[in-house]
């Protein structure tokens, strides 16, 4: 398995690595315990150069407030791109097209015959013919036999 210097999880942390690598950097934390020492020990060292938070209540605050803003918008958005449904979409519609249709084959027996078919084609009245290796054994026996017979006749 290959692993990423502490350097490399540097310039992960500093985000200064593509949109691709960073995603192929991730995965990797997920199985490779080595790397996420050497990334933990990167977001140590950045640490200091990360900006300070004054007061967490009011940052915790302002960002529950921007989450509550987009899912508004977002359901707004929704609502306004919702069209009425038309009757042929309704899923009412559609089982009762299906429950008629089922009512329909079992009164005309539909239904009866294609049981009566299945039954037909699992239980076959035909009769099987030997095989060709059967017939083949039953010719040798049968040759075998003819054979001691002539030699038990011979013995006589």
């Amino acid at each position: 398995m290959m692993h990423y210097s502490e350097q490399e999880w540097m310039k992960y942390v500093k985000n200064e690595l593509d949109k691709d690598v960073r995603e192929e950097y991730e995965n990797h934390l997920y199985s490779c315990d080595q790397c996420l020492e050497s990334y933990l020990m990167a977001v140590e060292a950045e640490e200091a150069e990360l900006p300070m938070i004054s007061n967490e209540a009011d940052f915790t605050t302002l960002v529950m407030a921007q989450i509550a803003d987009v899912k508004r918008e977002t359901a707004q958005k929704s609502l306004i791109g919702k069209k009425k449904k038309s009757i042929y979409q309704s899923s009412f519609l559609h089982y009762s097209i299906a429950a008629a249709v089922t009512i329909l084959l079992m009164t005309t027996g539909v239904f009866q015959s294609i049981t009566q078919y299945a039954e037909n084609v699992q239980n076959p009245n035909l009769q099987e013919e030997p095989s060709m290796t059967q017939g083949l054994v039953d010719k040798t026996f049968a040759w075998m036999d003819s054979l001691e017979g002539k030699t038990k006749e011979v013995d006589k």
